[in-house]
């Protein structure tokens, strides 16, 4: 063998030509292509979706939408930009569903309770104690316990053409705005009270005259003399919505909804014509914007609690124990009526009740007393006693 030579044929090189090199260069973008490597990415038309919220722009609601809206618009760097309007931008509050169905809008947020009319099932997502559990669990109960399989089906029973996610755990809420403390159960007799969803029929069952109102129309019906109580949803609403401009006294504490939650919906057709992956963005901020908003409440809520009392001098009470009890037994009755004559209403209670039995259970045993923990932290200790 002659080394020599081998040795000379590679290590003399020559030096190569600029049509050479660009050749090269055009060829080795070519094979990239070819291997999956995009050497330029072309931009892509944007989708457009008209989203409305069943709030008016003044109440913290409206805010998590717009907050959900940015998440997806931001994750998806542009590719889909949704678009937040306003309650009665395009349709009534109560009309969401309607219009997101027939593709007047592409989606909304708003609560399952506002679609109680079309079938009463879908205020077991919303209304009542939820067997004790908290919104949180609710939203475990749905993504984990069957829940999102009984809603879908309740959905295509009653020709919903649209694609749902459960959001954003809200805390219990308060029992109502009053003129004066609501002390038994005898004082709601002939009240003329706002609520909504299945709460409708605990609080007529009650004896109050019930009447369902959109958020922002309540406190105008306060104001008139149209109502003599009314609930909606949480400190920083309330204020927002002026309910102390119109009432100093807000019952704390009440099952008629306990353990609520939001609802994003999108017309199916719109959301099936979506790549996978903006339907996973989609997804996944929906979780996200879930937890978010549930942060953003405990901040929000508790400066608005005290700012309520200071500022705007309204007086808390908590809710009496008589009044709690007999709405867990009115509530019984309902749904015990509901169920005979609802299939899907008893099904979709059975499988609450099923999770929330070990749900409940686990969480009473493993975690703490927080009261007592405030009570010693921030709590008023006795003085001490005089030797």
């Amino acid at each position: 063998m002659n080394n020599s030579k081998n040795a000379d044929s590679t290590t003399v090189l020559s030096k190569p030509t600029r049509r050479q090199f660009l050749g090269g260069a055009a060829a080795g973008t070519a094979a990239a292509v070819t291997m999956g490597f995009p050497a330029i990415v072309s931009a892509q038309t944007p989708v457009n979706f008209r989203f409305q919220s069943t709030w008016p722009t003044v109440d913290i609601f409206h805010e998590y939408a717009l907050d959900f809206a940015k998440k997806i618009n931001d994750m998806t760097g542009g590719e889909l930009k949704i678009e937040v309007l306003p309650a009665g931008a395009v349709v009534p509050a109560f009309a969401l569903l309607d219009a997101v169905s027939k593709g007047t809008l592409d989606g909304g947020h708003g609560v399952l309770g506002y679609n109680y009319g079309k079938q009463n099932a879908l205020a077991l997502f919303s209304s009542g104690p939820a067997f004790g559990m908290d919104a949180n669990m609710v939203l475990a109960w749905h993504k984990y316990g069957g829940g999102k399989e009984l809603l879908d089906k309740l959905y295509s029973q009653i020709g919903g053409n649209v694609v749902t996610f459960l959001t954003g755990p809200m805390p219990t809420q308060p029992f109502g705005w009053f003129k004066k403390p609501i002390t038994k159960v005898e004082d709601l007799k002939g009240l003329k009270f706002r609520t909504n969803g299945l709460a409708i029929d605990l609080f007529t069952a009650m004896g109050a005259a019930v009447n369902a109102l959109p958020g922002g129309e309540i406190v105008p019906a306060l104001d008139r003399g149209l109502l003599d109580g009314a609930e909606f949803n949480n400190a920083t609403s309330d204020r927002l919505l002026g309910f102390p401009d119109v009432s100093k006294v807000c019952m704390l504490q009440s099952f008629h909804q306990s353990s609520e939650t939001f609802e994003i919906i999108f017309n199916k057709d719109k959301y099936n014509a979506l790549p996978d992956k903006l339907k996973a963005i989609i997804a996944n901020g929906v979780e996200a914007a879930s937890a978010d908003m549930s942060w953003k409440a405990v901040d929000r809520y508790s400066q608005d609690y005290i700012k309520l009392q200071k500022e705007d001098g309204v007086r808390f009470y908590k809710t009496p124990d008589s009044i709690l009890s007999q709405q867990l037994v009115v509530w019984d009755q309902i749904i015990a009526e509901k169920s005979k004559t609802n299939p899907l209403f008893k099904e979709i209670d059975e499988s609450q009740r099923a999770f929330a039995a070990r749900a409940m259970a686990w969480d009473m045993d493993t975690n703490n007393n927080r009261r007592m923990a405030y009570n010693h932290y921030f709590g008023r200790k006795p003085a001490p006693k005089k030797s």
